[in-house]
């Protein structure tokens, strides 16, 4: 029997007691801390179980925010299953769909309330919601308080109404530098941080062995075909701004290189240098042509025909920009292109692996469940398709709520109902754009599949997240070869370790946890048939895991060789100098006494 938490506003048996999560609560009990777990090591636990003690001992309301309907559904059905609720203790659920006058009701009538961001912003800032009786505030997916989110807003908002309140901030990847990470804490006003890694000594145990494999995939010569044309045009574009000294890097044209151009470029307008305004002209021209033409060989025909139909639907608005994206579509090689495109089916080399794998899959577990993750709709259309007829597939995508390019979104409702039938099986391959990175709680999402790498650190996390939450799992990264992808992967590795040192680094700047436990007083666990305070429990865990040292030198001190009387005169000139070095001797030798 696994030890389970005890504590009077939990339900018995609801939540498993695991020694770092309670050491987790523990901190953020002891102030406004940013929670950073893995993904899938329990993050909504350490929620759950800071909500249940706040409402112990506070008197006021507690919010949770999630940033899509899917979560705020998630996890309002998770806190109506783990919380004890009585007259007083109700849970409520908000989202943009509740007409705002509605909202007030609602507000006061639940003492746990799960909302979006953007229902708590508007709500605080017209006086429905009063953020003044909110003890804690509890934000999912914390890396997303940055810039001018409403989420970001959140953190003002609550400490100019209650200075007192609590924050708990969550997420597997605050950002890959030192600055992002300062930006959450400081939006969020988080003075402490909780870090704890997959390979520590406290998680290790929990972890699930996720396996990562990188498969390279060559590209089809029909593709390398319909791309040369691009190509040659962004060379000659390059060629002509490195004659002006404006692209300066050597070797293969990048999009780093070309924004570096473009600032450059901007610098000269700024001195009024006439022949700069042709150049931005131009690099805005080879910005799309190199997205494109990337698309085209990285990803293949759907990528590219829907890129070409966010243009087309940007080019009927007015301004500059507009303008110029309908020169840039009314060129003959980008009308002969889209032409091609239109009438091709899907393609590259990644569907047909992209297949193989799946059906694989199937045959070896027929009750396992695989996640494929692909940038563009288009591209889950297609994978799609190409999924539907093998035996004992049943596929379904998940895309988000926004209508594009003329193709209608999901809206919240059908998301929820969609992710709902994966959970039960009624789906087992669901395909998804980035909508279905963020804290989905899949519960055994045996393969995921990334059609392609992405760059950033935080949704390359979300993504792996999103298999082995409880056995074993496998990740496939599918790189296209000699493009973009390769790149693309390897800068998503470099940043993910440096977020992990950029995060100690933070740290190091403010409060940690509470080393006594002393917060945990109330909550108890039960092991078999006894029980244990949560203190006891997690000291004997800390003792229970500590690594030893695996090997130990049993050289006898008496048999060791006593060198302190060795001098170092007795020692020859070649075993003190380095190896290969010759000395002045050789020199010696070799010229005697010849003078020079």
């Amino acid at each position: 029997m696994r030890p389970m938490v005890l504590h009077p506003f939990l339900r018995d048996g609801a939540v498993e007691a695991r020694a770092y999560q309670l050491e987790a609560v523990n901190a953020c009990l002891a102030t406004s801390t940013l929670l950073v777990l893995p993904t899938g090591m329990g993050k909504t636990a350490v929620q759950w179980m800071t909500i249940a003690e706040t409402l112990r001992t506070k008197d006021g309301r507690v919010i949770l925010v999630a940033p899509t309907n899917a979560l705020v559904d998630q996890q309002h059905r998770d806190l109506q299953r783990i919380l004890i609720e009585n007259g007083d203790n109700k849970i409520g659920r908000l989202t943009g769909s509740v007409p705002p006058a509605k909202r007030k009701d609602e507000w006061c009538m639940n003492r746990v309330t799960v909302a979006t961001p953007q229902v708590v912003r508007n709500d605080a800032i017209k006086g429905t919601l009063d953020l003044s009786e909110i003890d804690l505030l509890v934000v999912d997916e914390a890396h997303r308080a940055t810039g001018n989110a409403a989420v970001a807003q959140l953190g003002d908002l609550l400490m100019m109404a209650n200075p007192e309140a609590r924050i708990l901030g969550a997420t597997a990847s605050p950002g890959w530098n030192e600055s992002s990470v300062e930006e959450v804490c400081e939006r969020l006003h988080l003075s402490g941080i909780h870090a704890r890694g997959s390979k520590e000594t406290m998680l290790e145990p929990y972890a699930s062995n996720l396996e990562v494999e990188e498969i390279k995939v060559p590209v089809p010569k029909e593709l390398r075909e319909l791309v040369k044309p691009l190509e040659g045009w962004l060379e000659a574009i390059v060629q002509r701004e490195r004659r002006l000294g404006h692209y300066v890097r050597s070797g293969t044209i990048t999009m780093g290189g070309l924004n570096e151009a473009m600032r450059r470029v901007q610098a000269a307008i700024a001195r009024e240098e006439r022949i700069a305004y042709r150049s931005a002209a131009d690099l805005g021209v080879s910005i799309r042509l190199l997205i494109l033409s990337n698309l085209l060989v990285s990803q293949g025909v759907a990528a590219a025909r829907e890129s070409l139909g966010r243009m087309e639907e940007r080019a009927k608005s007015k301004g500059k920009e507009a303008r110029s994206i309908q020169e840039f579509i009314s060129d003959q090689r980008i009308r002969h292109l889209s032409n091609r495109l239109d009438t091709m089916d899907e393609i590259h080399s990644k569907v047909s692996f992209t297949r193989r794998v799946v059906r694989d899959e199937i045959r070896r577990n027929p009750d396992g469940k695989t996640i494929v993750f692909a940038n563009y709709r288009d591209t889950v259309s297609a994978i799609v398709g190409h999924l539907q007829d093998i035996p004992g597939v049943r596929v379904t995508p998940f895309i988000g709520q926004t209508n594009r390019a003329g193709q209608s979104g999901m809206n919240s409702t059908e998301q929820i109902a969609r992710l709902n039938s994966f959970r039960t099986g009624e789906y087992n391959v669901l395909v998804a754009t980035s909508v279905g990175e963020e804290g989905l709680d899949i519960p055994r999402a045996d393969l995921v599949l990334f059609y392609e790498p992405v760059g950033s650190e935080i949704r390359t996390i979300q993504r792996r997240g999103r298999t082995g939450r409880q056995d074993e799992g496998m990740v496939y990264v599918l790189i296209a070869e000699g493009t973009r992808d390769e790149g693309t992967q390897a800068s998503a590795l470099r940043r993910e370790e440096r977020m992990l040192i950029a995060i100690q680094r933070v740290r190091r700047r403010r409060r940690n946890f509470s080393p006594d436990l002393a917060l945990l007083s109330p909550f108890d666990v039960r092991m078999k048939e006894d029980k244990h305070t949560a203190n006891e429990f997690v000291l004997d865990e800390r003792t229970r895991l500590t690594r030893t040292m695996e090997t130990v030198d049993d050289t006898p001190i008496n048999d060791v060789k006593d060198d302190s009387k060795l001098n170092i005169v007795d020692i020859p000139l070649e075993q003190r100098r380095p190896q290969g070095q010759s000395g002045l001797e050789s020199w010696t030798k070799e010229h005697g006494d010849k003078k020079i």
